[in-house]
């Protein structure tokens, strides 16, 4: 089997990747390829929660404005991560907190009372957009008719009666990535603006908001970025002063730190904020946020793309069925495999300490700190358990 010396240009070399390894103690007991799902958690958390505990149990006031800065960097943190400016991501408990904040600013009247979305987006999505038919929102998910996006059908459904356009960056059921820079610009052709969901993505994919022009971009902490419980938003800076959400809360505000009515809203993404944050899962995420920008997004991706060809090539030998893109251009960081009574195979394979998800496919995510011979291993313990 190859080790992770026989990478391509671009990845980790071997010394610097066995450190990062070491980084991540679920690695010792398992090979571990649910990224998709969750990522590992490194060490340093552990020291995030002795200190919050000693925080906690000699507590004082004052304790929040150091919080305040942990917010604020690891939402700063994220900013950089994806080209944004500092000021322009605001996080939360959850992507789908996040979301309903978002539509909230609309006045959904004809003739653009649109959300167009697509049967390929995770959940979230279309059931918090069904909710606001309540408001007038006119709900149309465009079927895509197999695992990967119909771009041209979804474009066609984008006119001038659209108002928002909300689509993954990347299918959570297959790894399909979908092309933002012809979605962005067919979009904002017609006045819609754009929603991504880059939940499946961020941390594994680049993903440049600023280059994109996209205008409003969601995403978490607990897969690739290697953290928990925590969401982001990122909108984009010129748009900002253009909404107003309802859904909101006491920290929105222009003088919420110093606990008098606020008479307007905070500056930059501050003002999709809610009410006291929790700073714990920041504080936790930004562990592994700072040892992913160590290695930076290009060689994670490379790297990514590395194993998850293995993932390919292994099971085109194996005679696996693969459902995601074997195009670079068109896959996220998952590989999802069509395998007869694929649910009871991921069990048996959990049992053998080899770990990956079931949505439908077998899903099989590699992050940055996996291997090729880690990839290997998983394939031949597959290729037995498929094969019983």
């Amino acid at each position: 089997m190859s080790g992770p010396d026989t990478l391509p240009a671009g990845c980790l070399d071997a010394a610097a990747h066995a450190a990062l390894r070491a980084e991540f103690p679920l690695l010792e007991t398992c090979v571990y390829l649910n990224n998709n799902s969750t990522g590992a958690t490194p060490r340093g958390v552990e020291r995030v929660l002795t200190d919050y505990w000693e925080t906690l149990r000699g507590w004082r006031d004052d304790v929040w404005q150091g919080w305040h800065v942990g917010l604020d960097r690891y939402a700063d943190s994220i900013a950089a991560l994806l080209g944004a400016p500092a000021g322009s991501v605001v996080t939360d408990a959850n992507l789908s907190t996040l979301l309903a904040r978002v539509l909230s600013c609309f006045d959904y009247r004809p003739p653009r009372d649109r959300i167009v979305t697509t049967d390929l987006e995770y959940p979230t999505v279309p059931f918090i957009g069904a909710a606001f038919r309540r408001y007038g929102a006119r709900l149309d998910v465009v079927g895509t008719g197999g695992p990967r996006f119909d771009q041209d059908a979804i474009e066609a459904r984008v006119d001038e009666r659209t108002l928002l356009v909300c689509v993954p960056h990347a299918s959570f059921s297959s790894g399909a990535t979908i092309d933002l820079p012809r979605l962005v610009a067919r979009a904002h052709d017609v006045g819609a603006l754009v929603v991504v969901d880059a939940f499946q993505t961020v941390g594994a994919v680049p993903l440049d908001v600023t280059a994109l022009g996209v205008d409003i971009v969601l995403g978490g902490a607990h897969k690739w970025l290697c953290g928990a419980g925590t969401a982001f938003l990122y909108v984009r800076p010129d748009l900002v002063e253009r909404l107003a959400p309802a859904a909101t809360g006491w920290q929105a505000g222009d003088r919420a730190l110093t606990f008098r009515v606020s008479t307007g809203w905070a500056a930059g993404a501050q003002r999709f904020a809610g009410g006291t944050p929790y700073p714990l899962t920041s504080l936790i995420s930004q562990v592994g946020l700072d040892l992913l920008a160590g290695v930076g997004i290009g060689a994670i991706r490379a790297h990514s793309l590395a194993l998850t060809q293995r993932v390919l090539d292994r099971a085109a030998a194996a005679g696996i069925a693969v459902v995601s893109p074997t195009d670079p251009q068109h896959r996220g960081g998952v590989v999802c495999l069509d395998v007869p009574d694929g649910e009871a195979v991921k069990r048996r394979l959990a049992a053998r300490n080899m770990i990956c998800s079931w949505r439908g496919w077998l899903r099989v995510g590699p992050h940055v700190y996996n291997t090729l011979d880690e990839v290997d291993a998983f394939m031949d313990a597959l290729a037995e358990e498929s094969s019983r």
